[in-house]
């Protein structure tokens, strides 16, 4: 027979241990706050070369192939050039052929090229900018803003590497082949009223080459190069390069106006001979 005093002791005993096991199921639901991450030195990863936003042969060649095509079709630009302000950094090959005599009437033509001094004791490599002041690509464009323009032109547009062709003149051919007429140009504009720095006036660029003790002077097979840095400049309508044509059947021949800072003579391997800086 049960005890009346252990009766009443069971409920509480029981009571006491479900208290006791709730308490423990909470502190068992208590989250836990995760152990704090290892702070370590920072580590930086290589910086990120600058991007070169120059524009170069290949990208100057490709905006001259849309502005000859556009103005062969008759359309105008309704938006501001995106050249206008761009930096720019041309390697112009030459000499590719060989030696090559200057004009013999003293004129710049705006095509580099390089002869053999007395007994091949140097080389003489010269530039001179033409005259396109009163050219009819200018005419019209800018006579009264600009008080000077001085022209080079890019040999063989179709390439769009800037070093010289692979492919040599077949020996077997009949006379010598004329080479097909420039129709890409750079004309370096000289604002009315502004600084004369840097315009030749018809004076060439040149610089020599001179044999050293008595090893044979001997010109390079890859030939030289003209590299002509600066910043794309505006004709009055806004556009960086101007197209013209006499005939339809003709390609246009075009020119972008530019402003030079820097004018130089290289190896094909980039060392360069003489520069000329304006500022």
């Amino acid at each position: 027979m049960l005890n009346p005093v252990m009766s009443v002791r069971l409920p509480v005993v029981a009571a006491a241990a479900v208290g006791l096991l709730l308490a423990s199921c909470d502190r068992d639901a208590e989250p836990v706050a995760p152990a704090p991450a290892p702070v370590g030195p920072a580590v930086s990863g290589p910086a990120t070369p600058p991007i070169n936003t120059a524009l170069d042969r290949r990208e100057l060649l490709s905006a001259v192939a849309l502005a000859a095509s556009n103005y062969a079709a008759g359309a105008t630009a309704t938006t501001a050039n995106s050249l206008v302000g761009r930096q720019f950094d041309i390697r112009l090959a030459f000499g590719c052929e060989g030696a090559e005599a200057s004009p013999a009437d003293g004129a710049g033509d705006g095509l580099a090229r390089w002869s053999w001094g007395p007994d091949r004791e140097t080389i003489r490599l010269g530039l001179t900018p033409g005259d396109w002041a009163r050219s009819a690509l200018i005419a019209g464009a800018g006579q009264d803003r600009w008080e000077a323009v001085e022209g080079f032109w890019v040999a063989r547009p179709w390439m769009a590497a800037d070093g010289c062709p692979s492919i040599r003149a077949d020996p077997l051919a009949s006379g010598p082949i004329a080479p097909s007429p420039p129709t890409v140009g750079l004309a370096a504009v000289f604002e009315t009223g502004g600084s004369r720095l840097g315009r030749r006036n018809g004076r060439a660029y040149t610089h020599t080459i001179r044999q050293a003790g008595d090893a044979p002077l001997i010109a390079l097979d890859a030939g030289y190069r003209v590299r002509l840095q600066g910043r794309v400049a505006a004709f009055p309508d806004g556009r960086a390069i101007r197209c013209r044509a006499a005939n339809p059947n003709q390609r246009p021949v075009c020119v972008a106006a530019v402003q030079l800072d820097r004018v130089a003579f290289e190896t094909p391997t980039g060392e360069t001979l003489s520069e000329w800086r304006t500022g």
